[in-house]
């Protein structure tokens, strides 16, 4: 039977537009504005390197707590629940940091960010999406990816309001705005298409019909269970590739700013602007991984981005003056750009639908040692020799090295049925 379909745009694009525009949000309040907070309280509170990295392993090791049963959660209920509590408890957390005193109140306050922005982030967004596309997978989630980048280049008015106008302010701020955005926004998420008699990439929609003959076990991606998954070598290796690239990416989120403040003598919004330009380019990697995602191996395409993370955390490292800056912002925002939406995108791809929710979930408990080491190996290494250097060298050498994880990830054989 055929079924009229009264939406002109397939909703799963609806879907992209809200995941891409949290991720805005997030990136742009948190995740790389992160380190502009840091810097500022190492600055006032007295604080060390290491005490203000433990607040980035916190939240990753709140990810990896939470992970599997957020998995589950998601696999069989939806991502549309989560991601509207998650909004409300990130909004609520920033508020709470506003008030802080002391180092275990910040702590604190870290722990409800975290809870919030993994129930209204990166994982169950890129699950939401997941369930709604195939052939354009990696063309959807590298446009959640883009509002994520996006996001990023606002980081400079997050830093000039920090100046400005104090860090408490700032914060209670971005508390308010991410409720009052970010809510609506949560509200568009529905579970799959095939709830609503649609079909998988919305084919059939834009000719005014639906096919709905076509049972979704009828075509030909793969449908492993979260324990065929863990048989595989694939999952493995894509889990552990994934956490080393974090490595990279945490540490240079946490760190950046503060080494340019240390080690080259930049302020605070002069190091935002290169960030800003990393956050340009990592805009310009997500346009170019939308483009050839769907037409190139991914993993593949993933391992020679971690061989440009290692050069342009090397340029950061070693920086003489604007020129390697610049290398560095170029490489590293590529890198991430073309690189960050392929992590879930080759899962799916991988592994299928069926329960890519908790596989999701699962491979979080791994990606997690990524985030969490990367920002505590450069605080410690920082601490004990005054700088960055050494800390930052070890990370863009593992950086290297991980590029072999993902060559070697290949498409795993389709499971035995009963298995």
């Amino acid at each position: 039977m055929r079924r009229q379909s009264p939406m002109k745009i397939f909703y799963g694009w609806k879907m992209v537009f809200a995941a891409a525009s949290l991720q805005f949000l997030q990136s742009m309040m948190l995740h790389q504005a992160f380190g502009a907070y840091l810097a500022v309280l190492i600055e006032e509170k007295g604080w060390s390197k290491t005490s203000v990295s433990a607040a980035s392993a916190m939240m990753s090791m709140e990810a990896a707590v939470i992970g599997p049963l957020l998995g589950w959660f998601l696999d069989r209920f939806g991502s549309r629940g989560v991601i509207r509590i998650g909004v409300i408890v990130f909004g609520i957390g920033f508020m709470l940091m506003s008030q802080v005193e002391t180092l275990p109140q910040f702590y604190g306050a870290v722990i409800v960010i975290a809870i919030g922005s993994s129930m209204a982030g990166y994982f169950p967004l890129n699950v939401g999406i997941i369930q709604w596309f195939e052939k354009k997978r990696a063309r959807a989630l590298s446009s959640v990816g883009l509002g994520l980048a996006l996001g990023g280049m606002f980081v400079p008015i997050v830093a000039y309001s920090i100046q400005s106008n104090g860090w408490r302010i700032t914060s209670f701020v971005c508390g308010v705005a991410v409720i009052v955005l970010g809510y609506p926004l949560a509200c568009i998420f529905r579970r799959r298409p095939e709830d609503f008699g649609l079909t998988v990439d919305g084919l059939g929609a834009t000719r005014g019909v639906v096919d709905l003959t076509t049972k979704p076990e009828d075509n030909n991606e793969p449908e492993f269970t979260a324990r065929q998954a863990l048989r595989t070598k694939s999952f493995w290796l894509l889990s552990a590739g994934h956490g080393v690239a974090l490595i990279v990416v945490t540490a240079v989120n946490t760190h950046a700013i503060n080494h340019m403040r240390i080690s080259l003598g930049y302020t605070i919004s002069q190091a935002a602007v290169y960030i800003t330009l990393m956050t340009a380019f990592q805009v310009v990697g997500v346009l170019f991984g939308g483009w050839v995602g769907d037409k190139v191996r991914k993993n593949r395409m993933s391992a020679i981005c971690m061989l440009m993370h290692m050069s342009g955390l090397f340029l950061l490292t070693y920086a003489g003056g604007p020129a390697m800056l610049i290398g560095f912002a170029v490489l590293h925002g590529l890198a991430w750009g073309v690189r960050g939406p392929f992590m879930q995108a080759i899962r799916a791809d991988y592994f299928g639908r069926k329960s890519i929710g908790m596989i999701l979930g699962l491979s979080a408990l791994l990606t997690a040692v990524g985030q969490i080491s990367g920002p505590l190996l450069a605080g410690i290494m920082g601490d004990a020799t005054g700088n960055y250097l050494l800390g930052f060298t070890v990370l863009a050498v593992i950086s290297g090295a991980g590029s072999a994880l993902f060559w070697f990830a290949k498409p795993p054989p389709m499971p035995v049925k009963g298995s």
